[in-house]
């Protein structure tokens, strides 16, 4: 996230920040500038890595800050972001996404440009890419035609999906998001007496408890550069096509948040009234309809109404267990799993209970979840997914990166089902999901969607390079023994404000 405005806007970043939290657990990180670059970053939550002490220090009216959930490189406090390049001018980036070619860039901007990285994080490579850009235009005063002609450069070079910031010292603000729209970007403002601040964020719902209006999402190809008497410059300097991420409306996204012109609990509401059809197809008897916490809630709703069924909280959630979809390891996933739902025994017992939650990932989760639910006394245990099977890694950010990992990888359905315990299994089809979202957006004709399809929107994509991404993952992980997030949120590190 981003901030450009007129006084010191460090507690904006923080709770812009708090706000974007379930963008990410592992890392975050602010840089603001007055006259020089303040930093601070490390592993660990937002209220963990940020205390009055480096608060006070972190002065300026302008400045990026990121949450980070590691996908690719390591999770090591090194690459927790933003990053920083002191030439030219100094210039500091977050970002979120996944760059395929990142390997091709790293070894041009070695053997080309003489840039050594530090880290393996492609989000490093990102900024480098920009920095040498910025460079090759030789500005002996930087103006927006000189950022937008950096970009465009950017955009030939780098494929994937990337949404970025950049913190320029002394000149300001830089937002561009890819050709294909892949990862969310929004843009706000709010008033400061006659003038404007703005605010740069992956999701809209940071906008609203900082007092910020929504104007527009940033569009495919576009590049922002927010100057430093705070003007604002926009151009598309590329021709780009909206391939949204659906997994921002399953459950990347806040509720409360608008991607692209589509409401995301509304479009999680639409995916349980839709995937209602196939249960009352069933001809199944249930008593309940209970969500899986958090983001099963909105389906679940939807698909309660349009059975005229009984909705019921079942399960009481710890608060005070982070996500295990997004904890680094899979002894602390399990580990905490087992401490973070309760089942509420009186909604279960001698009862038919329909399960709704947002994906089965990996399917340990849901498989354990059943068993609780079976213990607490259910007589039937049903199980709805409101997104579709999951059959290929995604790799533009979100942490599927290889097949075998996949429950539905190399399983039917009747398979899944059984591996996971349920007396029934539903999914959503592919067809319900884009209805649901472009309800919303009728402008939205593609998706991102390979992870459900495996058709990827950028070309490069081939299953050589997916099986090369795959062995480059963060984390050293058995194929079938992690477990996909009983919150539904989970994706690679941004917080754009």
């Amino acid at each position: 996230m981003a901030i450009s405005g007129y006084r010191d806007i460090i507690q904006d970043l923080y709770d812009g920040l708090m706000l974007l939290q379930h963008r990410g657990q592992d890392a975050a990180g602010i840089m603001t500038y007055n006259n020089q670059f303040h930093l601070k970053k490390a592993n660990g939550m937002v209220r963990d890595v940020f205390h009055a002490k480096s608060l006070a220090r972190l002065k300026g009216p302008m400045g990026i800050g990121h949450v980070r959930y590691p996908t690719a490189g390591c999770s090591s406090e090194f690459e927790a972001q933003p990053f920083f390049v002191n030439s030219p001018f100094g210039i500091a980036m977050a970002h979120n996404g996944n760059l395929t070619n990142h390997k091709q860039l790293a070894k041009d901007l070695l053997e080309k440009e003489f840039r050594h990285l530090n880290t393996n994080s492609d989000s490093e490579i990102l900024l480098n890419v920009f920095a040498v850009a910025l460079h090759h235009q030789k500005p002996k005063k930087l103006t927006a035609d000189h950022v937008f002609a950096a970009c465009k450069t950017v955009f030939e070079k780098c494929t994937g999906a990337y949404s970025a910031v950049a913190l320029i010292g002394g000149h300001g603000i830089v937002a561009f998001r890819d050709p294909h729209g892949i990862r969310p970007l929004a843009l706000g403002k709010r008033k400061y007496g006659m003038k404007e601040e703005y605010m740069i964020a992956s999701e809209s719902s940071a906008f609203y408890g900082l007092e910020f209006e929504f104007v527009r999402d940033i569009e495919p190809g576009e590049v922002i550069f927010i100057d430093k008497k705070n003007k604002l410059h926009s151009r598309k300097v590329v021709k780009g096509e909206l391939n949204p991420c659906m997994f921002e409306w399953v459950y990347l996204a806040a509720p409360d948040s608008t991607i692209d012109g589509v409401n995301v609990y509304k479009a999680r509401v639409r995916m349980g009234e839709y995937l209602a059809d196939q249960i009352k197809a069933a001809g199944i008897k249930i008593d309940s309809v209970i969500p899986v916490p958090d983001t099963g809630r909105a389906s679940a709703t939807g698909l309660a109404d349009k059975l005229k069924a009984r909705y019921r909280e079942g399960f009481v959630k710890n608060r005070y267990i982070g996500r295990t979809f997004i904890m680094p390891g899979q002894t602390m996933r399990k580990r905490s799993l087992k401490f973070k739902l309760h089942p509420i025994e009186l909604e279960f017992k001698g009862k038919n209970v329909l399960l709704v939650d947002d994906s089965i990932v990996r399917g340990n989760t849901s498989k354990k979840i059943i068993e609780l639910v079976r213990e607490a006394g259910a007589k039937k245990v049903y199980f709805a997914s409101s997104s579709p099977p999951i059959i290929g890694p995604d790799p533009y950010g979100i942490d599927l990166p290889t097949t075998t990992e996949l429950v539905a990888g190399d399983r039917s359905i009747e398979e899944v089902r059984k591996f996971i315990g349920a007396d029934g299994l539903f999914y959503s089809k592919i067809e319900d999901m884009h209805r649901a979202i472009t309800y919303g957006n009728k402008e939205i004709t593609k998706f991102s969607e390979g992870c459900f399809t495996k058709k990827y929107p950028t070309p490069e994509i081939t299953p050589k390079l997916l099986r090369e991404l795959g062995c480059s993952r963060n984390d050293s992980r058995s194929d079938s023994d992690d477990e996909e997030d009983t919150d539904g949120d989970g994706t690679k590190t941004m917080s754009l404000v």
